[in-house]
Order: structure tokens, then sequence, then C-alpha cells
């Protein structure tokens, strides 16, 4: 914590440390955002709650907390400012919003920025464990291809990554050996490259490509990698499907996440459903929050 606070402002990181000053350790621990908007509100998003900030910060602050984050030099991190997010040393990954500056139909820059949210990396070493029978498959020294099912915020990233740490790594106990895995890492949430380092445990196997649209990404990686298994986070257009079949055709297999809460909901995304009616997806598994905590279902069978 206190090397994340070293990120902001020093007025805005006085405020953080105040607040938290007063906070039990298993509080802290479940801090999962840090929102700053231009109107001087702070607001914090635990794992169950939410709080506002009595104090204000001023529109500088926000400025001079965006420099830091960028080793104060904007320029070098305006590819990724234009994306709408900055990723920081340790995972941690920064969203921004404002005035979008658009040429030719795409956004080149974002000024006067409005609001910064800050969320905090975390790993979740075993999160996945509930789930990993289903999904390797040591007598074939493979794995089913398996899209992960969740509403935003509730961990399908997070589980996603321990999946392929296990997958790349190999788990011993299961007998099953480690696959060479390829990441698209399109928002650099998954692996979390800094400077070309991982910040987030992918695997001893793993090969990353981040910042790249999938379907290129895909594409890419298995003309130059050789991946014996490709994962991404959110698929959800044709082009995402359309990669993934023809990977899959190739022998390669895949993990991948979507948003929903059932299979109701894929059962609508006409996307989606035509990966589960041409037999792509082999499992589902559904992650749903009840009180705070996650729970997993599992589908072994796609209908």
């Amino acid at each position: 914590m206190l090397e994340i606070f070293e990120i902001f402002s020093k007025n805005i990181s006085q405020i953080l440390k105040q607040k938290l000053e007063g906070q039990t350790l298993e509080d802290i621990k479940t801090l999962e955002e840090i929102r700053i908007r231009s109107n001087g509100i702070i607001s914090l998003k635990f794992n169950s709650k939410q709080e506002i900030l009595n104090q204000k910060v001023t529109y500088q602050e926000i400025i001079e907390t965006i420099q830091r984050m960028c080793e104060n030099s904007i320029y070098s991190y305006q590819n990724e400012i234009k994306n709408g997010y900055i990723t920081l040393k340790g995972g941690h990954r920064v969203g921004i919003a404002g005035n979008c500056v658009i040429e030719n139909g795409k956004v080149i820059n974002i000024k006067y920025i409005s609001s910064i949210n800050f969320r905090i990396a975390r790993q979740v070493i075993g999160c996945s464990k509930p789930a990993i029978k289903y999904i390797l498959n040591p007598e074939k020294k493979t794995i089913n291809n398996t899209l992960i099912v969740s509403p935003p915020g509730v961990g399908k990233t997070t589980i996603l990554r321990d999946l392929i740490r296990n997958v790349s790594n190999g788990m011993e106990e299961i007998n099953f050996e480690g696959m060479n895995v390829g990441l698209v890492d399109e928002r650099g949430e998954i692996a979390a490259l800094y400077k070309g380092i991982p910040q987030n445990e992918v695997g001893i196997r793993t090969d990353i490509l981040e910042n790249i649209p999938k379907p290129i990404g895909i594409k890419m990686l298995i003309r130059s990698m050789a991946p014996q298994v490709i994962a991404a986070d959110e698929i959800g257009t044709v082009e995402d499907v359309e990669a993934i079949k023809e990977a899959i055709c190739m022998g390669v297999k895949g993990i991948f996440t979507a948003h929903g809460e059932n299979q109701i909901d894929i059962e609508k995304n006409p996307v989606l459903k035509s990966l589960i009616n041409e037999s792509i997806i082999e499992r589902i598994i559904f992650l749903k929050l009840n009180n705070g905590e996650r729970t997993i279902s599992i589908q072994e069978k796609a209908s």
C-alpha cells in the first residue's frame, strides 16, 4: 500500500493514508479501487462496500498524479492513454476518462482528464482450484476449451490468470505437464507487462502479446509462437470468435472469458452462441458473487 500511495500527489496520498489508518488490515486487503473525479471527490471501493471521502482534491492534483504515474513523461505513455488506461509497475491499472480527441474515426488522445480509476492489482494464487479438474485433462495431456462467464467485477480475469499459470507451469500433483500458452492481453490486465516484464504470474511457458486486438493477436501468436493453448479476456465480437474458431480448427486449445450472468445470456448473444452450437466450447464456468463471496458453477458439456 505504501508503494501505491507514492504514485499519487502528496495531498491525495496524505488523504488516503489518513483514511486507511483507521481501517483493519482485513479491510485494507479488500480495497479494490481508488477513484478520483475532477469535481474533487475521492471514492474507495472495497470488496463489499464503497466509501466517499469528505476531503476534496483539485484538478491540478489529478494532473500531477497522472504525471507521476507516467514517470513525468506523459508522451511515452500516449499509446496507452489514448486507449483509456495506464498500466503501472506491479500490474496496477489506471482507467482514464475525459475529453477524447478523434481523428479519422479513432481516438488519438484524451485531454482535460475528468476522472481516474486506480484499480489495485491482486493475484489470488489458487483461486481457480475449484474449476481445475473440469478444465485440465491429464490423461490426454491437454485441456478442455473453456469459457468463463460473469458480470463485471466478479473476478473472471483473476480466475483466468490463475488458470493460465497452472496450465503453463503444469501441476505435478495431478500429473499434468505444462503447455505452451499464447496470451493475448489486449488491455494489459492479465500479465500486466511493465517494460516487457510480466508483473503477474502467468506461468513459465507463456508468451504474451499486449495492447493488440484479440483477432490480430491470436493469429500472430499461432504464426510465430506455436502455442498449444490460446487465452484471451472478454471475447465478444464476430472477429474474436472467427479467430478462435480458426485457431481451434488448427488444433490449438483455448481459455476465454465473456460478460454474462447465466446460460440465457450466452444464448442471447449470437456471437457467443455460435461457439456453443458448433461445440467449440467444452466447458463453461459461471461466476457469481453472493454476500461478497465468489461462487463457481460448471457446465461440463455445453448444450
